[in-house]
């Protein structure tokens, strides 16, 4: 299986990271998710999901920062387009980003699906995993990444992984 997203210059484009334009961000957040394609899905496969992350941020704020967390994505949908998490919503389920949690009150516009990059020191390496599955998985939105990971383990048909750099 592979995953494509389009970059400029070697990174993610700016409309989806800390240089949105004002109609792209929410208090003070992108939320315009970025397009993504997958090509030789394997045979078999009912849904995809995907999980978005940073490992840089380890430095930075003392854990891997989640940016985005969707599953049970029609296995029809190897184009996923611009802008997903807020237009096409309602076609698939979202977790919790790193902006969730009991010690931040936050707005669920910004807690579950797509939050953009914004690295705050320097360029980093954003990662984007997903995940070819044989069966939808047993989740709510507002899933955590753990409850992913177990409700996933034994439904894994393919994996692929994506380095997408973004500018500080």
């Amino acid at each position: 299986m592979q995953i494509t997203v389009p970059l400029e210059n070697g990174r993610l484009a700016d409309e989806y990271g800390k240089y949105a334009p004002s109609d792209a961000m929410l208090a003070d957040h992108p939320v315009k998710s970025f397009p993504i394609k997958i090509t030789d899905a394997p045979e078999g496969t009912k849904s995809f999901a995907l999980v978005f992350i940073d490992f840089d941020s380890t430095p930075v704020c003392g854990f891997t920062w989640i940016h985005w967390l969707a599953a049970n994505i029609p296995a029809d949908m190897t184009d996923i387009p611009a802008n997903a998490s807020r237009e096409l919503a309602d076609r698939f389920i979202q977790g919790n980003n790193s902006n969730a949690g009991r010690f931040v009150n936050g707005d669920s516009r910004i807690t579950q699906g797509y939050v953009g990059p914004q690295p705050p020191d320097k360029d980093h390496d954003y990662t984007l995993t997903v995940y070819a599955l044989d069966s939808e998985l047993d989740l709510q939105p507002g899933y955590w990444l753990n409850e992913f990971l177990k409700s996933a383990h034994g439904h894994i048909l393919a994996k692929s992984k994506v380095k997408l750099p973004s500018r500080a």
